[in-house]
């Protein structure tokens, strides 16, 4: 046979090959080999009927915590939020740190059908129970000599750094810690992914005259072209929104500085915040499900500590997301589809450094393709403020390819559509 595996009759969109339309896709070695309105399905030692459905490159997780084990209860199954997720590569966020690094590789990087890379922690601690422990983020924790050696020398792995802008911090450190993660990104010259929202409470013996709408300024200031600023809906203190109800000045101008935005969706992430920003003109340029642990009902490893009082942290309508549920979030919000895939795929793939054979759908390029159920309708989303908006678009994942090897799409953690409530 000519090809090992043909997806007949899809609806192929890919922005960056100009890709929209009723299309075969001829697979071959693991490689995209042909793309055309017709292919020979007896050339196919089998086909995969797709009529009616989205195919899009594999999609690429901008903000993943599968450390699991080594990070508690908050690291997920890397292929549980991947590829059983209808997700080919994710980027995590943070889990790894320059002392645990060696065993992120071993156990999850060439482990995992997924392909995973890491934006490495600039903490000592890494992510561990997901920094409940705020005394283990402080500039004694950090080490930037250490951390410039273990990112340098695992730069195939290494995409970035992670660190965290908030004003529990900022009330025990000041902008101290950011000046040191600022400067490990700077000699790396790796982008550095900043956390925005308030994590940690601001203690007693803190600054309480800490105002949080000035961290993004002392931030912005430390940072370089293609520095990601994270969670711009987030409904805590210290994000894109100030108190006032607007967004911050300094956004646009970090945008036009050469900055990027990500959703990093996660459980804190508020309809009434994404309305500002999006009609102040503020468009993520990429997409991230932020699923971890503590915002999903994934049971806790045996032998981890009981649970904190983290409700904050779960979802008030349902506690299934994963990133294509993100999509829909985004199609909610008013935003095109054609404009959400990039933020999925080219978009995701260009701020890891990922090369042009990931997040396009390219001949000749490995053979990771996302297959989505277009459901049409009309449903009820909600964020945990209680706010709902009105869904008549839903996406759900049907199956991936990851290097042409078939994955269905059958996560416990996918949102099911019985499960999900009707609106009139």
């Amino acid at each position: 046979m000519m090809y090992d595996t043909l997806l007949q009759h899809g609806h192929v969109i890919d922005p960056t090959q100009q890709l929209d339309g009723v299309m075969d896709i001829a697979i071959k070695d693991g490689k995209i080999v042909a793309i055309a309105p017709q292919i020979d399905a007896n050339l196919a030692s089998q086909t995969l009927q797709v009529r009616e459905k989205l195919v899009l490159p594999g999609l690429i997780d901008t903000h993943a915590h599968v450390f699991d084990l080594v990070t508690g209860r908050f690291g997920v199954d890397a292929d549980l939020s991947g590829v059983y997720s209808g997700v080919t590569t994710l980027i995590d966020q943070g889990g790894p740190s320059c002392i645990t690094l060696p065993a992120f590789r071993r156990y999850v990087v060439e482990s995992k059908k997924s392909k995973v890379v890491a934006f490495l922690s600039s903490y000592l601690v890494g992510g561990l129970e997901g920094h409940y422990y705020p005394s283990l983020y402080k500039p004694d924790c950090l080490d930037v000599d250490a951390t410039v050696k273990s990112a340098m020398a695992n730069l195939d792995i290494v995409k970035g750094l992670k660190a965290h802008a908030e004003l529990g911090g900022f009330a025990r450190w000041g902008v101290k810690v950011m000046e040191l993660c600022a400067e490990i990104a700077t000699q790396t010259k790796l982008p550095l992914y900043i956390h925005f929202g308030q994590l940690w409470p601001v203690p007693n013996d803190g600054d309480q005259s800490v105002d949080a709408d000035t961290i993004l300024e002392q931030v912005v200031d430390l940072l370089k072209p293609g520095d990601i600023l994270a969670h711009p809906f987030t409904r805590h203190p210290g994000g894109f929104v100030n108190r006032k109800g607007q967004v911050h000045p300094i956004v646009k101008e970090a945008m036009a500085r050469g900055l990027k935005i990500d959703v990093g969706h996660g459980s804190h992430f508020s309809f009434n915040m994404a309305r500002i920003s999006l009609d102040a003109g503020i468009v993520p340029d990429t997409l991230g499900a932020d699923l971890h642990g503590y915002n999903s009902h994934i049971p806790k490893p045996a032998g981890t500590p009981d649970e904190h009082s983290d409700t904050e942290h779960m979802f008030a309508g349902s506690v299934k997301f994963s990133l294509v549920s993100t999509m829909t979030t985004m199609l909610a919000l008013g935003l095109k589809l054609q404009d959400i895939i990039p933020m999925v795929t080219s978009a995701p793939a260009a701020m890891a450094g990922l090369g042009e054979e990931v997040g396009c759908l390219k001949v000749s390029s490995t053979a990771d393709i996302t297959v989505l159920n277009d459901h049409r309708g009309k449903w009820w989303l909600k964020d945990n403020e209680g706010t709902r908006v009105k869904a008549d678009r839903l996406l759900s994942p049907d199956f991936c390819l990851r290097q042409g090897i078939y994955y269905p799409a059958n996560a416990n953690i996918l949102p099911q559509l019985s499960e999900l409530e009707m609106a009139a």
